[in-house]
């Protein structure tokens, strides 16, 4: 029997995850991709012979026999990665007004930290924690239950706000604003983000947290290397230019705007935006066309790479979110003057329990129309302005880290700087997006995007069609191949695989 020929664009954590899948069951997998390298957001570059992570900085969930271990397995990668446990005690650090708040993993562990912080509110802590795994184990798809979902929790929780769930349950303001201090990992608003996300985020990173032991393009390796175990291959450099359709369904790709490439399935892992774009039938409709042109994207991000004098800063095992204000809240709201109001700090994990950081990050929030002046310009070519403007906010968010972290810029050997255009230019993202599509409650279903389109042989997966993150990439990628195999087959092929 001749084997369904599917053609995946782009290569980032969605499309290589769904290529092992479906090339695991049969199918002929070839994953083009525009860039020289892999991984989309699992990228890392190397810059004076020391290594910087981009996107995926830590993972959740990953202790023997939870849901990301049990996902490393099936995807056939789990011995190939090497993961650094973050400190139990302390995974995230919270500063807010001054003081510094230490969120431990596990339940237990959790709700005893923040009763030492908060003695008054030990109830309503037992209360919320319980809706966290309420909400978590609702999902299907988070648990690995397959078919074993409360539907009714589901939805409540998509369309109410973290804010306005977490304020009928926490009666101590301050406290309400330490359990959201980690927003900066899902670009979360008040009264906008849905509490589900908050609930999935902090279910997943509570159980465990790991950075990924030499950089996450170690994922991308490993899965190229589980994907070539099934004869799918990778073809880098190859920008699908366009997706060719007939009357009734696509029948190719073409790329890098003359090679044709017919197939029988075509599965994007671009941002929707981008994936219509390559799309010119009428089995698109105009109406939908402009709803997902018109769904609002999360921010953007300003990030200053920190290259460290050998031997000077001890590696903290932990994440570090600092805040000017006594407010996590509103951070994407800033002008010149009170920018950055907010950022997320972390080292990069060159080797298992460091005892220093070679590099690390310094992430806040950035929007695109802070940058669009020198949009359509190259990388490396957008002139000394843009050098300049990058220079002043790289200075202005080191001096916000040395606030809380004094003598910090004394050990600083080099460092680099990327925004909301970077991000653009090497992920393809709406408005270089941090994590592409925003959830909204307000919108109700308009915001998300299907994993199905309108064209019978046409699929979508990658962050913004279940969530962003590992496991939320990973999820959307089993959504979108069950749509070939079910989703029955596949939790029964991750059940088998890790017996």
């Amino acid at each position: 029997m001749c084997k369904k020929k599917v053609v995946i664009i782009g290569s980032g954590l969605g499309g290589l995850s769904t290529g092992v899948i479906l090339a695991k069951n049969g199918y002929e997998v070839t994953i083009y991709e525009q860039s020289s390298q892999i991984g989309g957001c699992l990228q890392c570059f190397v810059r004076k012979g020391a290594k910087f992570e981009t996107g995926m900085h830590f993972i959740g969930s990953a202790e023997e026999g939870q849901t990301i271990d049990k996902l490393l397995r099936y995807l056939e990668i789990k011995e190939r990665i090497h993961l650094s446990k973050l400190d139990p005690n302390g995974y995230d650090v919270i500063s807010l007004g001054g003081k510094r708040y230490q969120i431990p993993c596990g339940r237990e562990k959790f709700i005893s930290k923040m009763s030492e912080y908060f003695p008054s509110q030990r109830v309503n802590l037992e209360k919320y924690f319980d809706l966290i795994e309420t909400v978590s184990s609702a999902s299907s798809m988070h648990s690995l239950k397959y078919a074993e979902s409360d539907a009714a929790v589901n939805t409540e929780y998509q369309l109410r706000s973290i804010n306005e769930v977490i304020d009928g349950i926490i009666t101590d303001p301050l406290l309400a604003k330490v359990l959201v201090g980690n927003l900066p990992l899902y670009a979360a608003e008040k009264d906008k983000t849905p509490f589900s996300l908050h609930a999935f985020i902090m279910d997943f990173y509570n159980q465990s947290s790991f950075r990924i032991v030499g950089g996450s393009d170690t994922i991308a390796t490993a899965l190229e290397s589980s994907l070539g175990k099934y004869g799918g291959k990778i073809r880098t450099s190859s920008k699908v230019t366009k997706i060719l359709c007939n009357e009734s369904q696509a029948i190719g790709v073409e790329i890098n705007q003359k090679e044709i490439i017919p197939a029988d399935i075509f599965i994007s892992d671009a941002h929707p935006i981008r994936t219509l774009e390559l799309l010119d039938t009428k089995m698109i409709r105009p109406a939908f066309r402009k709803r997902i042109n018109s769904i609002p994207q999360t921010i953007g991000a300003f990030s200053v790479y920190l290259h460290f004098k050998k031997d000077t800063v001890p590696y903290i095992n932990y994440n570090f979110y600092g805040y000017n204000d006594d407010t996590p809240w509103g951070c994407e709201d800033y002008d010149d003057r009170s920018w950055p109001k907010g950022f997320l700090y972390m080292h990069f994990c060159q080797e298992e329990s460091p005892i220093f950081a070679e590099t690390g990050v310094i992430l806040s929030y950035m929007h695109m129309k802070d940058v669009e002046r020198w949009a359509g310009s190259r990388v490396g070519h957008r002139g000394s302005d843009y050098e300049q403007f990058k220079e002043e906010k790289a200075k202005l968010l080191i001096s916000s880290l040395e606030r809380h972290f004094p003598g910090i810029s004394d050990s600083i050997k080099h460092y680099y700087t990327s925004t909301p255009l970077t991000y653009l230019d090497y992920t393809g993202t709406e408005g270089g997006s941090m994590y592409g599509v925003a959830k909204d409650v307000s919108m109700g279903a308009a915001y998300r995007v299907p994993h199905k389109t309108k064209i019978p042989n046409v699929y979508q997966t990658g962050q913004n069609i279940n969530s962003h993150g590992m496991l939320g990439v990973l999820v959307g990628a089993i959504v979108t191949c069950s749509e070939l195999l079910t989703a029955k087959a596949i939790y029964e092929q991750v059940i088998e695989s890790n017996r």
